[in-house]
């Protein structure tokens, strides 16, 4: 039997472990406020999340989670907007999910991008969630896969992952997405841009936006040039290079097609499986680690380590032998 409907309704601090897979079966109903429940419980790394996850983890694996990144200026927001708009023409469910830089003083992700996507926020089945990547590098936030794991859970078609605009270290993204499209636009000089930040490694779909400005087909052209002189084995994905104008919506449906044909290509050769089973090693390894340091606590006040340091320093045993004796 459910939990009754007040326990859901008392907060976040309200809900009990019981309550978790009422609130799960919510969301799965389409209930919006009830996934955001789910994505704040991450959020907010609640004692609940092993609960959480073990009612979450038999509904997932259908999702297709496409990173979308590139430099501050390219247009990634309006992108995404376009995005939801030509997927929701197709049919699918569509949720984005939208790391912000943040704020030094409070934490919290800066929504002003947000608003590009206002066209979609009446649609029940576009669900748009900006979080904070909290000082967190790589574009980013740490709750970021258990977060995807929630909105993949819950019924979304396509989950579009936008990352904060940090330049080099935005590859994250591609480790957490089953397709990348890398965004790029002229008059940024992203063609050097490019061979610097290594995205020429990540990208499934690379998007020249702004295309009706003026340099666009040559930063296509250059584009196309380098991930010529990529090396690639026999049989590997030959990433397209396509032109949009995303306030438009030109070229749009074009990426989404893209995307599917990356996705189909996915499926047949086993790269999807491979890189879901990776993602998971890394979830797991992320997940260890964090309850180590976590057990590993305050061992800064420990005594032991106090008297290994005079030891040390006494010339009595060496460092790595005092670490190995503290472990």
């Amino acid at each position: 039997m459910s939990a009754p409907l007040s326990a859901l309704q008392g907060g976040r601090r309200g809900i009990t472990a019981a309550a978790v897979p009422a609130l799960v079966e919510r969301a799965r109903e389409g209930d919006a406020r009830s996934v955001g429940r789910l994505v704040s419980l991450v959020e907010d790394e609640s004692p609940l999340l092993p609960e959480l996850t073990r009612a979450l983890v038999p509904h997932t694996g259908h999702a297709r989670i496409v990173g979308l990144t590139g430099a501050p200026g390219v247009g990634k927001s309006t992108s995404t907007n376009a995005l939801i708009g030509e997927l929701r023409r197709r049919g699918d469910r569509v949720a984005v999910l939208a790391v912000d830089p943040s704020s030094p003083f409070s934490g919290g992700a800066l929504l002003g991008d947000r608003i590009r996507m206002g066209d979609h926020v009446l649609d029940p089945d576009v669900f748009i969630r900006s979080m904070a990547a909290r000082g967190h590098l790589g574009g980013l936030a740490w709750t970021t896969p258990q977060v995807l794991r929630v909105l993949d859970a819950v019924g979304f078609d396509v989950i579009l992952l936008e990352t904060v605009g940090v330049g080099q270290s935005e590859v994250e993204v591609a480790g957490q997405a089953d397709s990348t499209v890398v965004l790029l636009a002229p008059g940024m000089g992203d063609g050097i841009q490019a061979a610097k930040a290594g995205i020429l490694e990540i990208g499934d779909v690379y998007v020249v936006n702004k295309a009706d400005r003026e340099g666009a087909d040559r930063v296509a052209r250059d584009l196309r040039s380098m991930l010529g002189l990529a090396e690639r084995r026999e049989g590997a994905w030959q990433p397209p290079v396509l032109k949009t104008a995303a306030s438009t919506g030109t070229g749009v449906a074009d990426v989404v097609d893209a995307l599917a044909e990356h996705a189909a290509w996915l499926r047949e050769t086993g790269g999807l499986h491979a890189r879901r089973v990776r993602r998971a090693r890394e979830e797991i390894e992320t997940l260890a680690l964090t309850e180590l340091r976590r057990r590993w606590g305050t061992v800064g006040e420990n005594d032991r380590l106090a008297e290994l340091a005079e030891a040390v320093v006494a010339g009595e045993t060496d460092p790595y032998a005092a670490a190995e004796t503290l472990l």
